[in-house]
């Protein structure tokens, strides 16, 4: 089985900066791709950042380019989001997968992904 132990989430104030952490057990990420998603209350799971396959390639939604920043660290089987200026739109349960299928044209694409660590939530107040 694959888990992800999530870290980081919470409150915080318009502009500011959190980073989220996903430590990946069982499969060893640089042969999926790593991806985060978010998820509003109402609102369909949206994608927002991802690293293909060996590090190959970065992708980024429109609503965060510029702002949020993907990486992983390999030895560590770790994923990380660094989310800065950070606005109210952001809030949201933010969630790690993995895909061990998934390709370019479908990296946006929630079920293209196995598996999914717990969300972690973020609130961005005005």
């Amino acid at each position: 089985d694959v888990s992800c132990r999530r870290l980081g989430g919470g409150s915080v104030q318009a502009g500011a900066s959190l980073r989220l952490s996903c430590v990946v057990s069982g499969r060893t990420i640089r042969t999926m791709f790593t991806t985060w998603f978010r998820q509003a209350p109402g609102k369909e799971r949206e994608f927002v950042a991802a690293i293909t396959r060996n590090g190959a390639s970065i992708r980024y939604s429109d609503s965060v380019k510029g702002r949020f920043t993907i990486s992983r660290d390999s030895a560590k089987n770790a994923v990380y989001l660094q989310m800065d200026s950070l606005k109210p739109e952001d809030s949201a349960a933010y969630y790690c997968a993995l895909g061990s299928s998934v390709i370019l044209s479908t990296l946006a694409s929630a079920s293209a992904y196995n598996y999914w660590g717990q969300g972690t939530v973020v609130t961005v107040s005005s």
